[in-house]
């Protein structure tokens, strides 16, 4: 009972003093379009966090989605006792059902950026264009140096064993870029097995290789070094692609998030029309 009375007391010497009234309008008006923009602005840059191509653009989205958030809880406590002085019964209904969305866009929100700005997909994909790359062209260039030492009457077994060799790195770096953008862990078990298996037909190839090429010994050594890279390199590509922090914030920006957003700003749209219904109290 006691509450009401204060707020009762509140509202009649807050409507005595036009004046004051006026002013707490005009506040009112001011932070509720200051909530839409700062929202706005946090949404959007989580969104950048999310789309970001460089760990140092995602980290940057992702604090100033922070700032625009605590900004809005500014804000929104600074408009709360404006309403219940003012007496704004349905702006606070609004308000409050905005707090109550925002609360939950906050929490998924902060999981959303922290699975972003990890980037462990981006950095798979750099990973695999890089340094997998260069691993694959060691190799196929270690084995394009053995036809020549062979034998004449067994050229032909060389290059084709060369020849599958290099296809089955080829094979490990295209299987990469798919199990980098797979979400399934199923799907991505089997094609972890597939690189495995083209791992295993390249080393055999390189077994098969050794007594047909004498003289190559040192580019067989050279092309051993060079799958034993690309292996280690790819055993990186897959522990990152498994955490799939790029895909899953993407998922999460586009569906839950997304949806939160959405309501947030329906409750926004219903505080902004409460309070334009309002008219402002002249002063004398």
């Amino acid at each position: 009972m006691l509450p009401m009375l204060v707020t009762a007391a509140a509202t009649l010497s807050c409507s005595s003093n036009p004046t004051l009234v006026l002013t707490d309008q005009v506040e009112a008006r001011r932070l509720g379009s200051d909530i839409r923009v700062q929202f706005t602005m946090a949404a959007d840059a989580a969104n950048r966090a999310v789309m970001a191509d460089t760990d140092e653009t995602s980290k940057a989205a992702a604090e100033e989605a922070v700032k625009s958030r605590e900004q809005v809880e500014r804000d929104v406590n600074a408009l709360d006792p404006l309403l219940k002085r003012l007496g704004y019964t349905s702006d606070l209904q609004s308000l409050d059902e905005f707090k109550k969305q925002f609360a939950e866009y906050k929490n998924l929100s902060d999981e959303t950026l922290s699975l972003a700005v990890e980037n462990t997909n981006l950095k798979a994909q750099r990973l695999s264009f890089t340094a997998a790359q260069a691993a694959v062209d060691d190799f196929r260039k270690a084995l394009d140096t053995l036809p020549p030492m062979a034998r004449p009457a067994d050229r032909p077994r060389v290059q084709a064993l060369a020849a599958q060799a290099a296809a089955d790195a080829l094979t490990i770096q295209v299987i990469q870029a798919r199990h980098i953008a797979e979400s399934d862990d199923q799907a991505m078990t089997k094609m972890e097995d597939q690189m495995a298996l083209a791992d295993r037909d390249a080393r055999r190839a390189l077994a098969d290789l050794q007594p047909l090429v004498p003289k190559g010994a040192a580019a067989l050594t050279d092309a051993n070094t060079a799958l034993n890279h690309l292996k280690s390199v790819n055993d990186q590509i897959v522990q990152l692609s498994r955490r799939n922090t790029n895909v899953r914030s993407l998922a999460l920006a586009l569906g839950q998030l997304h949806a939160l957003r959405a309501k947030c700003e329906a409750a926004l749209q219903a505080l902004s029309d409460s309070l334009s219904r309002h008219d402002f109290k002249a002063t004398k």
